[in-house]
């Protein structure tokens, strides 16, 4: 008799996703491990999207649970779809992306193989207009994974599979900063467990396709992720010590500073004009950012004028 495979439950938070939700379902549902379990939590969708999950809840009868919340944002989805997983490992999926058709069977294998506590892979960003290589993350179980990462977040949310015992520990998500949640999620597992192993393939596939998804507004995701790096370093001060503070700091107020360059480059003005005041504030440049930093204490339409002004004349 074949021995069944312990259940994984997937989790997906959908707010109108309508044109991509049956391919993210799919994809959940026709892996080849062959137990799994999908939640979708539906967060007050006012697309197709509804319709299109009860349509796939009545095909994949019993494998498929459908909630439905007032819209609140996917980190209080995630952990509405969490109460009512049934599985000993959790997956994350987004209602836009996907997976290979082998991820969870070659995460699940990886993971029960080293007796990890989390198995991870390498991703690819995808959609119209976007040009980026498939990505595979370092082992970061053979190097540093404290200082790699306080540096920045590992993974994304559906590249890695979890013990249900680990998400259960962290009590779910954080639901303070809404742009970087993952982020905050992966460093509070880490202060639990630096069991972990990667799966060296690419097997998940994150989809850009608008300004609407919550780290298309960059300043915001920056600022988070700082937040969540100096929560993580205040929390878990025996993990960080062997890292000077001068290199913390490089991987925190220094990376906003990087970011807050690199907004100015693209001319995302919006960006540029809040990093460069709060490294103002944090008093995290050189002198060399002075002409930089200083145009941003004026006000918004000000700064502006002078960023239009700057590129009309390097024009």
């Amino acid at each position: 008799m074949a021995i069944e495979h312990p259940i994984i439950s997937v989790v997906m938070p959908c707010h109108n996703a309508a044109p991509y939700l049956a391919v993210s379902i799919g994809s959940a549902l026709r892996q080849s491990y062959g137990n799994v379990e999908l939640v979708l939590v539906d967060d007050g969708s006012t697309d197709a999207s509804p319709a299109i999950a009860a349509g796939h809840a009545d095909q994949f009868a019993g494998r498929l649970t459908v909630l439905h919340t007032a819209q609140a944002g996917p980190y209080p989805a995630r952990n509405a779809g969490l109460q009512r997983a049934r599985g000993e490992f959790i997956a994350f999926l987004d209602a836009d992306d996907w997976w290979e058709p082998t991820a969870l069977e070659k995460l699940h294998g990886a993971l029960v193989d080293a007796d990890a506590d989390v198995a991870y892979c390498g991703w690819q960003n995808v959609g119209e207009g976007v040009n980026s290589p498939p990505f595979l993350p370092p082992e970061y179980e053979k190097g540093d994974p404290v200082e790699a990462f306080v540096r920045a977040c590992p993974w994304p949310i559906h590249a890695a599979l979890v013990r249900r015992t680990v998400v259960d520990r962290l009590a779910g998500f954080s639901e303070r900063r809404f742009s970087s949640m993952d982020y905050d999620f992966w460093l509070r597992t880490l202060a639990l467990t630096r069991n972990i192993v990667r799966v060296p393939e690419v097997l998940a596939y994150y989809r850009w396709h608008d300004s609407g998804q919550i780290s298309a507004v960059k300043w915001r995701q920056v600022l988070d992720a700082l937040a969540a790096q100096q929560d993580f370093i205040r929390a878990n001060p025996r993990l960080v010590a062997h890292l000077p503070a001068r290199r913390l700091r490089q991987l925190t107020e220094g990376q906003v500073l990087q970011q807050a360059r690199r907004a100015l480059w693209k001319r995302d003005v919006p960006s540029a004009h809040r990093l460069f005041r709060h490294v103002a504030a944090a008093r995290s440049f050189g002198l060399r950012d002075l002409r930089h930093v200083l145009p941003a204490l004026l006000p918004f339409p000000a700064y502006r004028w002078l960023v239009d002004l700057a590129g009309r004349n390097d024009s």
